[in-house]
């Protein structure tokens, strides 16, 4: 149910597109209403979440390090793996954020004969989704041709190096390509690998059969049903420039993709996608591993009084005499 649950949910979101649309005519709705809503409750919902996240007072050094740290001179530092300076931590994060380094020194641990617990590196993890994440963002980029009357230069730019294979016409954009087979991987990984199958929630699975709606969608309007793209970047000009208009000849298809979208930029504050933010706020990652050359004091702890030796011996002095224990002050 976990499983089938998110993907009934998104046909029943397609399929709600298609009845409003095509019978109820509420282009309206779903063209502008909708999208400028969604935007909002995003902007709204990351900017609560990363005020709540920086407000969180975090008192120690609590950075999670797998490397030597930064002590006597002769021993050698693991500089990224245990930094002591602001530039350790920048690297650290660039790696990253960049490079999801975290994910590839990820490990997966088995049971085999024995029994013997063995551990092996989940390089096709990594893989899927360094390439997941960098094709969302370059796929991303692209679309900023939308929303411009002229293109910029680097949009130009990353379209060619997409393209660069030009398979047929319209050219064949290798993210497309990329995002598609990633996705799908993170999707049957999910649910052949018994560990993971279990531990996996219909909240994992949602924004997965989203994303790949989208995709899907972005396809098909691409390189099989044609839409109006004049009409498209007419609507997308006017939604930037808060004087929305709906233009005809715009298919139902390209309704379903951009509610699809609206439905996963609402969706992402409240979800686990949150994390794209949620990084560079980590206490874990972004904080200087110090704690031999810099005292961490709590500043919760409140004075308490303590009971010290001397106050103790002047209770209980006459008992300590009688039972022959030794006394400061006779």
């Amino acid at each position: 149910m976990k499983t089938l649950l998110p993907f009934f949910a998104v046909i029943t979101l397609i399929l709600l597109v298609v009845a409003g649309v095509q019978f109820a005519n509420l282009n309206f709705l779903f063209g502008v209403i909708i999208p400028y809503a969604a935007l909002a409750i995003f902007t709204a919902g990351i900017i609560y979440r990363v005020v709540k996240w920086a407000s969180s007072p975090v008192p120690f050094c609590i950075p999670t390090t797998c490397g030597q740290q930064k002590s006597l001179p002769w021993i050698k530092q693991s500089k990224l793996e245990n930094p002591s300076n602001l530039a350790g931590v920048i690297g650290r994060m660039a790696l990253e954020v960049f490079c999801f380094r975290s994910l590839f020194r990820n490990i997966k641990t088995e049971l085999r004969h024995g029994p013997k617990v063995t551990y092996g590196s989940d390089k096709w993890l990594w893989l899927a989704g360094l390439a997941f994440h960098w094709s969302f963002l370059i796929i991303l980029i692209r679309h900023f041709r939308f929303f411009s009357i002229k293109v910029p230069l680097v949009v130009h730019v990353i379209e060619s190096l997409d393209s660069f294979m030009q398979i047929g016409v319209p050219l064949l954009y290798m993210t497309d390509v990329v995002l598609l087979a990633a996705a799908t991987y993170l999707f049957i990984r999910r649910v052949t690998i018994p560990q993971v199958r279990y531990i996996s929630l219909a909240a994992d699975f949602f924004p997965l059969f989203l994303i790949l709606g989208i995709a899907c969608t972005g396809v098909m309007m691409r390189y099989f049903t044609k839409v109006a793209l004049v009409s498209v970047k007419e609507l997308a000009m006017g939604l930037v420039s808060f004087n929305p208009v709906i233009p005809v000849g715009i298919g139902v298809i390209f309704y379903i993709h951009l509610f699809l979208i609206s439905v996963l930029f609402a969706y992402f504050p409240f979800s686990k996608l949150v994390h794209m933010p949620g990084v560079f706020l980590s206490p874990t990652r972004n904080m200087i591993n110090n704690s031999r050359m810099v005292r961490h004091v709590n500043p919760w702890n409140y004075p308490v009084h303590v009971h010290t030796y001397e106050e103790y011996e002047n209770d209980f002095r006459e008992k300590m005499k009688m039972a022959e224990i030794p006394v400061d002050k006779e």
